[in-house]
């Protein structure tokens, strides 16, 4: 690595499909000193979305005051992602960037904010970097599921990126399917037209997150990306831990990983342990086959899938197509009834004008006996 060569750790936004967002303070303070100890240059505090669907913790919109009220070592950049497709609004694109950022860098703790971009938002979006630039932020671009692009689109996206004011063009393996040598091959093609810095951000689904990242930088890469045990959507990312092992000897950088390793012990591994991210044979076929991660994450946090089900599943996804995610196309590829349903009983008639009570077989029926007790006087159980 050069001195020119910067870590980006972006846990709080990319771990955050495991447990919305919702990231504790004391954690998050734990969090920024193991950053900054471990010599991570660069933290990405979350997202920034305008709209709210069910509920999401305070890195799923990283506003100024959440930000305001944490310990941010000065040696930290601070950054936030938003979504392209955020931007694609009915109230326009400058209106919707007010709303995002409504006070200039200087009067915020942003430092950085990137854009992920997939093919078809990409030049809808790069005037966003303009406005953002003339008012102090630094600018990023993701381009996401690249892997499968043909160097005609690569080539014209990387010259399109050369229009604008960005600090540095990222690639991301959305899919967790690249190897060192595609990764080789994109870089190769970005520099046929951007001479600037590029970044990359990896999925490890087939187990090669930190192998392609170390590649990319070799091929000149000089912003990566990873999270704190690899958690992220799906099988997660590289992990920051092994990350800046590799980083103290290749670009002459000591860094303290006491605290690093505490954070782990103390909440990122009781986390895995829980909702269960990183690598596994379903995440491999998901990637082999350019399915989105999500697909598979869905199913195993879902008791309803059976391995032979996520593999049925898998299967008509690498026939049908399953590069984006949707959740009507799950739900039509799990195919929960394969025959037409046999016997005679039927709970519709049976419970014509009766008030019925459904309890699930879960641990909440005994926490909440007490309240519930009342309520089995007055309701025919089923």
């Amino acid at each position: 690595m050069t001195s020119k060569t910067l870590i980006l750790d972006c846990t709080l936004r990319d771990g955050g499909y495991y447990n919305a967002w919702d990231f504790a303070p004391d954690l998050v303070n734990s969090y920024l000193l193991a950053m900054n100890a471990a010599q991570v240059d660069i933290v990405e505090m979350g997202f920034r979305f305008l709209q709210n669907s069910g509920f999401k913790g305070p890195c799923a919109y990283t506003s100024d005051e959440f930000l305001q009220s944490l310990d941010i070592p000065k040696e930290l950049t601070v950054a936030v992602m938003v979504n392209g497709s955020d931007l694609m609004t009915d109230l326009g694109l400058i209106p919707t960037l007010e709303k995002l950022f409504p006070v200039p860098a200087k009067d915020t703790p942003v430092d950085l904010v990137r854009f992920a971009c997939h093919l078809r938002e990409v030049r809808s979006v790069l005037p966003a970097v303009t406005w953002l630039t003339e008012r102090g932020y630094r600018v990023g671009f993701n381009l996401m599921q690249i892997a499968d692009r043909s160097r005609e689109e690569v080539l014209d996206l990387a010259l399109a990126a050369c229009e604008y004011p960005l600090e540095v063009l990222y690639f991301a393996d959305s899919m967790g399917s690249m190897t060192p040598d595609d990764t080789t091959r994109i870089i190769g093609w970005l520099r046929e037209q951007w001479d600037g810095p590029i970044g990359i951000h990896t999925h490890d689904n087939m187990g090669l997150a930190l192998q392609n990242t170390l590649r990319a930088h070799t091929e000149g890469a000089t912003w990566l990306d990873a999270t704190v045990t690899g958690m992220g959507r799906g099988p997660g990312n590289a992990r920051t831990e092994e990350l800046v092992i590799e980083a103290q000897a290749l670009r002459n950088r000591p860094a303290n990983l006491v605290p690093l390793m505490a954070l782990l012990r103390k909440y990122f591994l009781p986390m895995k342990e829980r909702y269960g991210w990183g690598t596994n044979p379903f995440y491999f076929l998901s990637g082999k086959h350019g399915i989105h991660p999500t697909y598979i994450q869905n199913m195993l946090m879902d008791s309803r899938y059976s391995e032979e089900d996520i593999l049925a599943v898998i299967e008509h996804l690498r026939r049908t197509g399953g590069k984006s995610y949707n959740d009507n196309t799950l739900y039509n590829a799990r195919n929960f009834y394969k025959s037409t349903a046999q016997g005679h009983w039927s709970p519709k008639n049976l419970l014509a004008g009766r008030d019925v009570l459904i309890l699930g077989a879960g641990a909440g029926v005994s926490e909440h006996r007490i309240a519930l007790n009342p309520i089995y006087e007055r309701v025919s159980l089923l």
